[in-house]
């Protein structure tokens, strides 16, 4: 999981910040990137993409990597915003967000995928970053946790909904709460299985 960071360190890169997202796909809530800078050793085991992580080990790496890393840096963007500019350009600017948020500048940013951001800074992009690269893997479980805890924070709001469970996601029960409800401030009206109940929303 170090080979990118140990091939760019050895050119160079000293401060490198891998970046991933997390919330793409739901239909409700916002989309969250996280930048992440780690030590060169930092003594955190288990590193892996969030998404092949349960939910107990999410959480005590993150625990982990808010202690250890040397900055993180979380950017977001709602679903007012998602429905303006697509999800795609909303999470660019996620990540972009999440890099400004840094305490320290990186020489380098390892993103998740095939997507380049806006800035000045070196970057490279990795396909499935986030299961072969350590610091995007750290950077996606920051931003897997983040949002998670968001969604849960939504259902106390709008509790009709059930975003504690599914966290966003077009699940059957998901579904079927839009459709007895209506689409709530949250949702994203642009999406496909909201769009469709637009009419008479609350």
């Amino acid at each position: 999981m170090d080979r990118y960071e140990t091939e760019y360190r050895r050119k160079g890169f000293k401060l490198i910040a891998g970046i991933d997202e997390a919330g793409r796909g739901p239909l409700a809530g916002p989309v969250a990137a996280a930048a992440v800078i780690l030590p060169e050793k930092h003594g955190i085991t288990g590193l892996n993409d969030s998404k092949k992580l349960s939910r107990p080990q999410r959480e005590n790496l993150y625990q982990k990597i808010r202690e250890k890393a040397l900055c993180i840096g979380v950017g977001l963007v709602d679903s007012d915003s998602i429905d303006r500019i697509n999800i795609l350009q909303a999470t660019r600017l996620a990540m972009v967000r999440a890099v400004l948020e840094l305490r320290e500048k990186p020489d380098c940013l390892f993103i998740d995928g095939i997507t380049r951001i806006e800035t000045n800074i070196s970057q490279i992009t990795i396909k499935k970053g986030d299961s072969m690269s350590e610091s995007v893997a750290a950077a996606s479980i920051i931003a897997k946790v983040t949002r998670d805890r968001l969604m849960e924070e939504f259902h106390l709001k709008y509790p009709a909904y059930q975003f504690h469970r599914h966290k966003g996601y077009g699940t059957k029960e998901h579904l079927e709460c839009i459709k007895m409800s209506g689409p709530c401030p949250i949702h994203r009206k642009t999406f496909k299985g909201v769009k469709e109940f637009l009419h008479g929303s609350t």
